[in-house]
């Protein structure tokens, strides 16, 4: 089977579509969504819209909570407070109700997909150092758990708590007695230095993961954004990938 998974979409309608388009000149059998459809974009309601359309499972991320006060947002930094405060002004109530029943992590298909970490999923930890993927280690359910949550691609490859290490790599085949925490990257906001939208393929036949990157005409979502009133720091970050 193949699986399309995508993550941080962030209300980028253009960047979804264009991701979207990429999916299915591939082809894959199911769409794994992890998390964050909502927050820092222009297009929060036809980014959803799009979503309940396309991905057969749907997690919930830490702005998708914040936006129907299911997680505070008083922690998040004044550019994405303010654009979740406009985020819950406008977003519509049937959505709103989608996301009440979300949740942080869940498998399908015997696939472990977490919004930010298989360990305390809802407290929304980042993976950004050894020592955190040494403690999410024994909570890899099989060989693989996907992430999203800090927009930046990377496998994490785990021979044992004690043998742990990180691969930037374009295609990865999966060896066996290894344990993998894949983070599939942001669809709309990327944040390693790399503006186009990233997703990953996952083979679970051949145990392949390939990380694809599409660009789209980040202008448009730019404009969009300045029309909405939301920070330039949000709208420059979008060409800058960061």
């Amino acid at each position: 089977m193949r699986y399309a998974l995508i993550s941080d979409i962030h209300a980028n309608l253009e960047a979804f579509e264009a991701v979207l388009k990429d999916i299915k000149s591939v082809g894959v059998d199911n769409t794994l969504f992890l998390g964050d459809i909502v927050g820092y974009g222009p297009n929060p309601n036809e980014c959803m819209d799009l979503l309940l359309k396309e991905a057969d499972l749907s997690l919930g991320g830490n702005h998708d909570w914040a936006a129907v006060g299911m997680t505070p947002s008083e922690y998040f930094n004044p550019y994405a407070k303010s654009a979740m405060d406009w985020t819950v002004e406008v977003l519509r109530d049937d959505l709103k109700d989608f996301l009440l029943r979300t949740r942080a992590q869940d498998t399908f298909d015997g696939i472990q997909v977490a919004h930010s970490s298989p360990l305390n999923p809802e407290q929304w930890q980042y993976i950004m150092t050894q020592k955190d993927a040494v403690a999410n280690y024994p909570h890899i359910q099989g060989d693989i758990c996907f992430i999203g949550h800090s927009h930046q691609p990377i496998v994490i490859e785990c021979a044992g708590p004690d043998n742990i290490k990180a691969l930037r790599v374009d295609a990865i085949t999966l060896s066996p007695g290894m344990k993998y925490l894949v983070n599939i990257g942001s669809v709309g906001q990327p944040r390693d230095s790399n503006n186009h939208s990233c997703w990953v393929v996952y083979d679970s036949d051949l145990g392949s993961v390939e990380f694809r990157r599409v660009g789209y005409d980040i202008s448009v979502t730019q404009k969009k954004m300045s029309d909405a009133g939301l920070a330039i720091y949000l709208i420059d970050r979008l060409s800058e990938g960061r």
